[in-house]
């Protein structure tokens, strides 16, 4: 046996005890292809990522979609058994959300190429954190996310657009920095709002 595969088989047995399920009772709810689409995916999040396909905040959402097709998947087989329809309707998340990232990647302009703008990166990021923050703590609906998703890409293009000849000058960093100014307002401004009444 490989090195490396003998330690994926420790770690799985470990992962299977952890969990309070033997190896035999793992291999009796075995979904290797389900399996191997959802591992193909989180590699081309991280693909989409690297490239600047895809935002930080959109591979956030696209890991919670996964972990929750992992966390049905664990329902389904809590009982020793995935029944043919439990199967199908994990293939269609699954197809679903590769689809999604799939969409993603094709679809969009680069969003970070040369050029370096790390206090403008810097603030993105913690955007994205503070949308998913109101996402959570209910003071920001899914769609208003959406909106301020939409907004995060539209300036994360424009930075894009801006390293195109391998410089951003100081106007247009001082118009990256303005536009994730008011996103950032608008998001803190969401966030202060009562929560109770929204249409969820």
């Amino acid at each position: 046996m490989k090195p490396k595969l003998f330690t994926a088989s420790l770690l799985a047995s470990a992962l299977f005890v952890g969990l309070g399920l033997s190896p035999v009772m793992a291999q009796g709810t075995n979904t290797p292809r389900i399996d191997q689409a959802q591992q193909a995916i989180s590699a081309r999040i991280q693909q989409g990522l690297a490239s600047g396909h895809i935002t930080p905040s959109e591979a956030r959402e696209l890991y919670r979609r996964d972990r929750d097709i992992e966390i049905r998947e664990s329902r389904f087989k809590s009982d020793g058994r995935a029944t043919a329809q439990e199967r199908q309707q994990l293939r269609a998340d699954v197809d679903a959300l590769s689809a999604d990232v799939e969409r993603m990647i094709s679809n969009r302009d680069v969003v970070g190429q040369s050029g370096s703008t790390p206090g403008i990166d810097s603030r993105q990021v913690n955007i994205s954190e503070r949308i998913d923050e109101g996402v959570r703590s209910g003071h920001i609906s899914q769609r208003e996310a959406r909106r301020l998703y939409s907004r995060e890409r539209d300036i994360a293009r424009l930075e894009a657009r801006f390293k195109r000849d391998g410089v951003v000058t100081p106007p247009e960093r001082r118009q990256l920095r303005n536009a994730l100014t008011k996103l950032r307002n608008d998001v803190e401004r969401m966030i202060r709002k009562d929560p109770r009444g929204r249409g969820y």
